[in-house]
């Protein structure tokens, strides 16, 4: 029985399998002759490249790369897969893919943000069918929004990148971090305003947008005007005049109970903080009486397929179910096991704060960080914002120019 059923997803596969190459918009049916052998019930043989980061492939990491993929090749009977391994992490896929496709890997790991030049390039296949249905069904909307572009999706993501909140939980109680006002009433609070990858949290919160509500809209350039814009700016010259808010982080305020940062700022986290550490998503801020949910920027890394590699072209089902597979809930909570990797699918329970702050923050403190050729025109504004706010250069009488001059600037810049 396990046997008809594997034929069976074998045939499914090879009938809703996905692929596009160079812009995206392609779309191709996986050939015919893989799904004919399993249906007569022979074995077929295929060669497969993957490609990850080294310490996924290490032994004091339990080798989770070659360990899920073996496991991959037994649960799979009517396919003899031989894997061949290489070395690239997920900063530089689009480069060693890039390079030149057909002799890149059929399967790899990359960072969110690559998806566009992987793209140019054709080195990265549209997913569709089942496959895309279980990356929509076990992924909160951002995390799936971090691997789509142009309507598209084009990677299985497994892990998030964003940032979220550290305190002292001596200072501050499960109620109080909900809320960033509540917070600066009992104690110091970091964040770095300056920073335009952060900034932005306020601003979206309210409603502003960049390429429309999910980053997808190209031509809805930013919209950090009118009312919703200049209430915010409003409330964080408020923030900067308050005695217990100070720019930055722990490390450039020590006498902060609280700062913003990612997973790599942990052991600062708990160099500061020790048994009295809390995590968690970032708060609300009110705003015209209204709690405000903060909305930190959000990316992923992913599992990819190559529509150029060795295998697609013969076993192109062979190489989506494999992404998938990395991808799935069984293969990332093996990943968190070994490496602390936090997973994405929300089928997932984790039992640290550090992995449920930045999966809750993924599901509903966060926007995606858009892949949009002109998302490059937001840095400079939004921190030149950020800068005259600490400055004390901005300032309820002209908060409204300021605002209005920064979303001018951020399209000016869009167009040229």
């Amino acid at each position: 029985m396990k046997k008809y059923l594997s034929v069976i997803l074998a045939v499914l596969l090879c009938v809703t399998l996905l692929a596009g190459c160079g812009g995206g918009s392609k779309k191709e049916e996986a050939k015919p002759s893989a799904a004919s052998s399993a249906a007569a019930g022979e074995t077929v043989d295929v060669t497969l490249t993957v490609w990850g980061p080294q310490e996924d492939q290490s032994d004091e990491n339990g080798k989770w790369l070659q360990t899920q993929c073996e496991a991959f090749n037994a649960a799979h009977p009517e396919w003899n897969i031989t894997f061949n391994y290489g070395v690239c992490s997920e900063g530089d896929a689009k480069t060693n893919i890039g390079t030149d496709p057909s002799a890149g890997a059929d399967v790899y790991m990359f960072a969110n943000d690559q998806i566009p030049d992987l793209l140019k390039t054709g080195g990265i296949a549209e997913l569709g069918g089942g496959t895309l249905d279980a990356v929509k069904a076990n992924n909160s909307e951002v995390t799936v929004n971090t691997v789509t572009f142009d309507g598209s999706v084009y990677g299985v993501p497994f892990t998030g990148n964003t940032w979220f909140m550290y305190y002292d939980k001596s200072v501050f109680s499960d109620d109080d971090v909900k809320s960033l006002d509540a917070m600066l009433e009992k104690g110091k609070v970091a964040f770095p305003l300056d920073n335009s990858w952060y900034i932005a949290a306020f601003y979206a919160g309210n409603g502003c947008t960049l390429f429309g509500p999910d980053g997808g809209d190209a031509d809805a350039g930013f919209d950090f005007s009118g009312d919703k814009a200049v209430a915010v700016t409003n409330y964080l010259v408020d923030l900067v005049a308050n005695p217990n808010f100070a720019n930055g982080d722990v490390g450039t305020n020590a006498d902060a109970k609280a700062f913003f940062s990612g997973t790599w700022d942990y052991q600062k986290a708990v160099d500061a903080y020790g048994d009295n550490l809390g995590i968690c998503a970032a708060p609300c801020f009110t705003l015209d009486g209204n709690q405000v949910q903060m909305k930190a920027f959000a990316g992923s890394k992913a599992v990819g397929v190559n529509p150029a590699g060795a295998c697609y072209k013969d076993h192109p089902e062979v190489a989506v179910a494999l992404a998938a597979y990395l991808g799935g809930t069984d293969a990332q909570q093996a990943h968190y096991d070994t490496r602390n990797i936090i997973p994405t699918d929300v089928n997932i329970k984790v039992d640290d704060a550090l992995a449920q702050a930045q999966m809750d923050t993924m599901s509903f403190a966060s926007i995606v960080q858009p892949l949009q050729e002109n998302m490059g025109n937001y840095w400079g504004p939004a921190e030149s914002m950020g800068k005259e706010l600490v400055a004390g250069s901005v300032t309820h009488a002209n908060a409204a120019d300021k605002t209005e001059a920064m979303n001018e600037s951020m399209n000016t810049s869009a167009v040229q």
